[in-house]
């Protein structure tokens, strides 16, 4: 899920037809430059004009190719392990297209906390055989996001939102415009959100992305006061309150709160047995700091 750019935790098109056009074109050009027979009169010096611009295609063409193929993908790896919902999306592919795509994206969602980078090269090589379906733009967003590619994870995710009608991204696309210095566009997908459609993960993302929004423009204390109205002292155990609690926390050292912000740090570690957030480390800053205040 969107992870807020403040949080203490960092988290296009058609793919497939211009790879086989490429293939195509590789082939024509092949015929064209690979005819026998002396030069046709007067045209040397396009010939040698066309040699120079094959080398250039020859090079974008084997760009686009490695983009294809992907990343290799590992043995271990067979495409059941995906979620069932997932694999009954790929259904109307090809058996075998199906496979290699279910591979590409269960080597995907293994590597996006470690590598994001090769689970984004993962994703495209799923799109390159896949554009139209829509859980394999939302996987190119996802990575693309994870990755730190904000303007193709939004081209994504709205593609993908444009496909299944799915909320699911909202929030990721919100800060998609934070991370792309637009929080003017980032509030207003926040506005425009139908919150009562929403669980409380969800919510809880769009209102610490809504928070971040307003510090980018300089109005800390709305991005407070839109914290405080959300469910800080929720008795849930589900990471998005620890979560919650560390933005508030995070935006009160900001405003120089130093002593509330310390609390909300230890009540953020209270709910965070994974260390998901780093607030242990800044409740311990802050003590070190605080009697030098």
């Amino acid at each position: 899920m969107a992870e807020s750019r403040g949080s203490g935790q960092q988290r296009g098109g058609q793919g497939g037809r211009d790879s086989r056009g490429s293939r195509d074109g590789e082939r024509r050009g092949r015929d064209r430059g690979g005819r026998s027979g002396p030069p046709e009169r007067g045209r040397g010096d396009r010939r040698g004009d066309w040699k120079g611009r094959g080398g250039d295609d020859a090079a974008a063409r084997t760009q686009s190719q490695q983009r294809y193929d992907g990343p290799e993908i590992p043995e271990h790896v067979t495409g059941k392990e995906l979620d069932r919902s997932i694999s009954a999306q790929l259904r109307s592919l090809p058996d075998k297209l199906a496979l290699r795509v279910a591979r590409h994206l269960v080597a995907a969602g293994e590597l996006i906390d470690r590598d994001p980078r090769t689970a984004y090269e993962h994703t495209l090589a799923a799109r390159a055989r896949a554009s139209r379906l829509a859980v394999v733009r939302e996987a190119v967003g996802e990575a693309a996001y994870a990755a730190g590619e904000y303007a193709e994870a939004l081209t994504e995710l709205r593609a993908a939102k444009r496909m299944n009608g799915a909320q699911d991204y909202v929030a990721i696309i919100a800060d998609c415009e934070r991370a792309l210095g637009k929080p003017d566009k980032a509030l207003a997908t926040v506005r425009n959100a139908p919150r009562d459609k929403l669980a409380p993960p969800l919510l809880a993302e769009l209102t610490i992305v809504e928070a971040g929004a307003r510090r980018d423009r300089g109005e800390l204390d709305a991005a407070l006061r839109t914290l405080e109205n959300a469910p800080l002292m929720s008795k849930s155990r589900e990471p998005w309150v620890a979560r919650l609690r560390y933005a508030y926390a995070d935006a009160l050292v900001e405003a120089g709160r130093t002593s509330d912000a310390l609390t909300w740090f230890h009540r953020t570690e209270a709910v965070d047995p994974e260390r998901a957030t780093d607030a242990g480390d800044r409740a311990r800053q802050l003590e070190r700091e605080e009697p030098q205040a």
